[in-house]
């Protein structure tokens, strides 16, 4: 007998919406002191990933990702660090300080079975919110987004308090499993058979949203799980909702997949001349929540703290 879940309203900062959100709410200004740390912790690596922090010092802006876990933790789950100097970066060089910042937070995962630690942020078909299976996703801007193009991001909370108020019967289907891709929204190649998971969930009364949207299995879908899904992807298109950020150059947006959810973007474009106007890592990170047991088919793993997601070659642990 499948016991429901107990309904009940989340608060605390990870509740907010677009139109409530100030950029003080979110965002920490730093400048040139950082992005100098980072390129001299990139330098004195000598091409040798970091695993530690102390195998990358970074005397102040260790300090500032550090709060940064925190927010990602306890606060809205995302923060925005703006101003690194976007113009002292290379491609190559980024991607190096993306796994300064990763060792400084916990470790890069892989994204794809070749083991690729950073590259272009995923995109999703029509915009639809996904949520790259990790505990923290770290997104480098090197070049702005075009012109009216933004990052848009999601509270998960947000969104199950809005069904809480107006769909209950579909809130309750997403604290339930939902079939899905075993490997994301990227699909399956493998043939394997579909996992079971929920949209919403708690453990030791944290809270947990996880939706990524292309790895829903729609015909596998019953009735009221189909309704509930549409309930979701129409609660999350209310104006107002979502929060726009146009990224700038030297923008380093830190956000949490589990609290937090993007809607594939521009952010996956290049330039014209063929660079990556925005590249990303997928981070499992020393300050994370424990995570459902359902999840564990995602993760890998799913005690708080544990090394956890990403993408594995093995039938193993799973990603999008």
């Amino acid at each position: 007998m499948v016991i429901p879940p107990r309904l009940a309203p989340r608060a605390g900062p990870g509740v907010w919406t677009g139109a409530t959100m100030l950029p003080s709410h979110w965002m920490l200004p730093v400048g040139g002191e950082a992005a100098a740390e980072l390129l001299a912790a990139v330098a004195a690596s000598g091409g040798i990933r970091p695993e530690r922090p102390e195998d990358a010092p970074l005397p102040h802006f260790g300090a500032v990702l550090r709060d940064a876990a925190d927010r990602l933790e306890h606060g809205a789950g995302f923060v925005l660090l703006r101003g690194l100097a976007a113009d002292r970066f290379t491609a190559e060089s980024a991607a190096a300080a993306l796994l300064v910042v990763a060792a400084h937070l916990g470790a890069a995962l892989p994204q794809d079975s070749e083991g690729t630690l950073v590259a272009r942020p995923r995109g999703a078909t029509g915009g639809q919110l996904l949520a790259e299976p990790a505990d923290a996703v770290a997104m480098f801007c090197l070049r702005a987004l075009p012109e009216g193009e933004a990052v848009c991001l999601h509270s998960a909370a947000s969104l199950h308090n809005e069904l809480l108020r107006g769909n209950r019967a579909a809130l309750a289907a997403l604290h339930a499993p939902l079939p899905q891709r075993r490997n994301g929204g990227g699909g399956d190649a493998s043939g394997a058979e579909p996992v079971m998971l929920p949209v919403f969930g708690t453990t030791g009364g944290a809270f947990v949203g996880r939706y990524d949207r292309a790895a829903v299995l729609d015909a596998l879908l019953d009735p009221a799980q189909a309704a509930a899904v549409a309930a979701l992807d129409a609660a999350a298109s209310v104006p107002g909702q979502a929060l726009a950020i146009p990224l700038r150059a030297g923008d380093l947006l830190l956000l949490n997949p589990q609290l937090v959810w993007r809607r594939g973007s521009a952010a996956s474009k290049t330039t014209e001349e063929g660079e990556p106007r925005v590249l990303g890592a997928w981070l499992s990170t020393r300050t994370s929540r424990a995570l459902p047991e359902s999840f564990r088919a995602v993760f890998g793993e799913t005690a708080a703290g544990a090394r956890r997601g990403g993408v594995a070659s093995g039938p193993g642990m799973v990603g999008g």
